[in-house]
């Protein structure tokens, strides 16, 4: 396979076949990310992602599902996105479910006929980075949306009938703001109604816009006890029909996976103990990325 520079996917996808098919990020000013910063967004060429492709199709023969990266492939010219769903199916005819990231510019660019199409195509889940739902927060970390149209955006998504999963941080509102970008995240997370929800700590990575406001004394991160307490209020206002809400991402210092509604009242008191020092967190060294 080709990949160039860093590839993520998301833990869910760890046994996906990895598809590099856009390098870098078409958005690319997140405060906060350090992932594509040095990067020029381009798509791959036709004939590098057919030799993937059919490579895939001979050496990972038992494989199920597969995961498309980079940061935003979902941006891509819509033809070229179709013929290359096209080209996956007729290679890879074992595949059950085709993953991807989507920024909000590619949602937006994408119509629900089209999504439905790509439906068809196999894919089943979307990853949306919502991060937060508190617009000035939005603001601040230059994430080229608003929480009212991340709910149109993720409805259209539903409305395709597929999956979909979100990201938020805790702690990147700030610690004066901590607690307003918790209650504002839940209520847009209630709105959207996700199948998943992904909970991840904010790490200042150095080198980034977000490193830079924390040298100049402008961003602060809450402490493990506000981190806590961030996650009460955001676990608190956030009502889901049937999803799941992890923070159990190697960031987070109280890993937590709860199915919605069912569980939120355990996770609760389970968050009440651990800020009574009653559960142990984890520790610095075991933390990460």
């Amino acid at each position: 396979m080709h990949y160039e520079g860093n590839i993520i996917r998301p833990p869910s996808e760890a046994r996906s076949i990895i598809l590099q098919v856009t390098v870098g990020c078409s958005h690319n000013l997140c405060t906060f990310c350090p992932t594509y910063r040095d990067v020029r967004f381009r798509i791959k060429d036709e004939a590098t992602l057919t030799t993937d492709i059919r490579y895939a199709a001979r050496a990972f023969t038992a494989a199920r599902r597969l995961f498309i990266t980079d940061g935003d492939a979902l941006v891509i010219p819509f033809p070229r996105l179709q013929s290359l769903f096209e080209e996956i199916n007729r290679e890879l005819p074992q595949l059950t479910r085709i993953g991807i990231y989507a920024s909000a510019k590619a949602l937006r660019r994408r119509s629900l006929e089209e999504l439905r199409l790509l439906r068809e195509l196999k894919l089943g889940i979307i990853y949306y980075g919502l991060e937060s739902g508190d617009d000035e927060t939005l603001a601040a970390i230059e994430k080229g949306t608003t929480g009212a149209e991340s709910i149109s955006l993720c409805q259209k998504v539903k409305d395709a009938d597929i999956k979909l999963s979100t990201t938020v941080m805790l702690g990147i509102a700030g610690r004066d703001r901590s607690l307003i970008h918790a209650r504002r995240t839940g209520e847009v997370l209630s709105a959207i109604d996700p199948n998943y929800v992904g909970a991840l700590v904010t790490m200042v990575v150095p080198g980034t816009p977000l490193d830079e406001s924390r040298r100049n004394g402008r961003f602060e991160l809450p402490d493990q006890h506000g981190l806590l307490l961030e996650l009460k209020e955001m676990i608190s206002w956030t009502n889901l029909s049937r999803g799941m809400f992890m923070a159990n991402h190697a960031s987070n210092y109280l890993p937590i996976k709860i199915h919605s509604p069912a569980q939120r009242e355990a996770a609760l008191q389970m968050i009440d103990q651990a800020l009574n020092g009653n559960v142990p967190l984890r520790e610095e060294w075991m933390r990460g990325l």
